[in-house]
């Protein structure tokens, strides 16, 4: 199958956040293709986010796709309520619930795209048996918690790998990476298979007239 052209997903991590609404306009306008949206618990990575209802509020700011990462355990009882808030994309690590299968199959019952994450040390075997009934796998480049963090090398294998398990199902999965993302890692990132990119500083920096500039500098 052939590979599909990169989508930018600014990650609203690094957006202003006395201004969430008017920055996802700003990036929305600015070229964004997804709106990342990671939501963290203080329990399964050290820091904490956001909820169900600011994704709620910032659905109405934008029409694109909202891509949500939960970092959240156990990950099963909030499934519904991001559902419900207008996520389009639901993503959550195979060490959060006892039952990754079971966990996708939540996700798509409620009518939503379901998503696994990779953390570095995680390996592909963990997802090898759901990888089909998947529509995204985002490989993580930092450890989860922090936005600004530094690209972690060895995770250009697995995106390789990840590609060649794809292609070889031939099934249209999008194949996403996220952390420490910017015009020089993202070049990479895409040149070893990946073809969704989550970016936060690399796309906020600046403030918003530069927004435009920076996604188009991703994009390679």
């Amino acid at each position: 199958m052939a590979q599909k052209s990169v989508r930018i997903a600014p990650s609203i991590l690094s957006a202003d956040f006395s201004a969430l609404g008017k920055e996802i306009e700003a990036v929305d306008a600015a070229g964004a293709d997804w709106i990342h949206v990671d939501v963290m618990d203080g329990h399964f990575v050290p820091n904490l986010t956001i909820g169900p209802m600011v994704v709620q509020g910032l659905r109405k700011h934008t029409k694109k796709l909202m891509d949500v990462h939960l970092m959240i355990t156990p990950v099963d009882p909030m499934v519904p309520a991001f559902a419900e808030a207008g996520a389009d994309t639901i993503s959550f690590h195979p060490e959060a619930g006892p039952h990754v299968h079971r966990t996708i199959q939540l996700i798509k019952h409620h009518g939503k795209r379901a998503g696994c994450v990779l953390n570095p040390a995680t390996p592909l075997s963990a997802i090898e048996y759901v990888l089909a009934d998947l529509d995204l796998v985002l490989v993580m480049s930092v450890n989860p918690g922090f936005g600004g963090q530094a690209f972690i090398e060895s995770q250009l294998a697995k995106i390789a790998a990840l590609r060649k398990e794809i292609d070889r199902l031939g099934k249209p999965i999008d194949l996403e990476v996220d952390g420490g993302v910017n015009p020089q890692t993202a070049k990479r990132c895409i040149a070893a298979g990946a073809d969704a990119l989550v970016a936060g500083t690399a796309v906020f920096k600046d403030g918003p007239a530069n927004y435009a500039a920076n996604i188009k500098a991703l994009r390679g």
